[in-house]
């Protein structure tokens, strides 16, 4: 008998055990096919939080690049240039200037013959240039002078050339300001 109590025991257990392992995971609440997960904290910062962050930051440096905020920077740049919009840009046309170019070792003559128009900030200021006219074609003869052949070479050369042409007329019309030194013929032969 005590074989068949254990044979009856093992018996009983056996269908126990499978009665409850039958349509139920461990650790689920009963009638539930799948447990529901809740959201981490990670996954709510890295999903949610960080894309919205991004997109808030993008958005202000947007506005602040089409300059919807304003600045003061903003607002000074504005007034100087309707300042300059009121100031209507002069045009004055220089005499031509004709030099015989002597710089450098070799023999040959070489001749210059320059059209220029100097761009001043305003209407008074060409009195002014016209009144310092002598000084302006002297400084730019003893300048054009000197120079060779190969200094009017390429773009490069023509910078050089406008850069120290202006320098040198600025120097001779001082409280003017002439703005640019512009080409209008230059024949070199």
């Amino acid at each position: 008998m005590a074989g068949d109590k254990k044979a009856k025991g093992k018996g009983k257990e056996e269908p126990d055990e499978k009665e409850a392992g039958e349509g139920q995971t461990e650790g689920a609440p009963e009638g539930d096919a799948a447990p529901k997960k809740k959201l981490s904290g990670r996954t709510i910062v890295l999903f949610i939080a960080l894309p919205a962050v991004l997109a808030i930051g993008l958005g202000v440096a947007a506005a602040f690049y089409f300059g919807v905020f304003g600045t003061k920077d903003g607002k000074a740049a504005a007034e100087k240039a309707a300042k300059e919009a009121e100031e209507k840009v002069v045009f004055f046309d220089m005499p031509e200037l004709l030099v015989n170019m002597t710089g450098g070792s070799d023999k040959a003559e070489n001749m210059l013959k320059l059209s220029l128009s100097l761009e001043l900030p305003n209407a008074d200021a060409t009195a002014k240039v016209q009144a310092a006219m002598p000084r302006i074609i002297d400084s730019a003869q003893v300048f054009l002078r000197e120079l060779r052949l190969d200094d009017l070479q390429g773009s490069a050369g023509m910078l050089r050339l406008r850069e120290e042409l202006l320098r040198r007329i600025d120097a001779a019309v001082e409280p003017v300001e002439v703005r640019d030194v512009l080409f209008k013929e230059i024949i070199v032969q």
